[in-house]
């Protein structure tokens, strides 16, 4: 009787341990995949709105240049003298300082 009631009691706790399992993986992914991500998003976006007329970017495709114009979605982008760009937001991100590259 009393074999019965400890693995019945064995048994219903087994139950819980899978579903607690799986919400720790949840846990354990959103603190350390999603939540770092959106961070990281949310400081680019805050990055691109601080960009203005002059400032050193590279584009997704890896073009350096310097901002000629800010437009409400597109930057205008000089590449080379007397050579401009049009270019989505989005795919612009601050150029890396070139004082931090002559340390490395």
């Amino acid at each position: 009787m009393l074999n019965s009631i400890i693995l019945a009691a064995a048994s219903a706790g087994g139950d819980y341990t899978g579903i607690l399992m799986i919400v720790a993986m949840i846990a354990i992914f959103y603190f350390f995949m999603i939540r770092p991500q959106n961070k990281k998003q949310k400081e680019i976006k805050k990055a691109r709105e601080a960009m203005q007329k002059g400032d050193a970017v590279v584009t997704a495709g890896g073009i350096y240049g310097r901002i000629k114009e800010v437009k409400e979605t597109t930057f205008i982008i000089t590449i080379a003298e007397g050579v401009n760009i049009k270019i989505e937001k989005t795919s612009v991100y601050a150029a890396p300082d070139p004082a931090d590259q002559a340390k490395k």
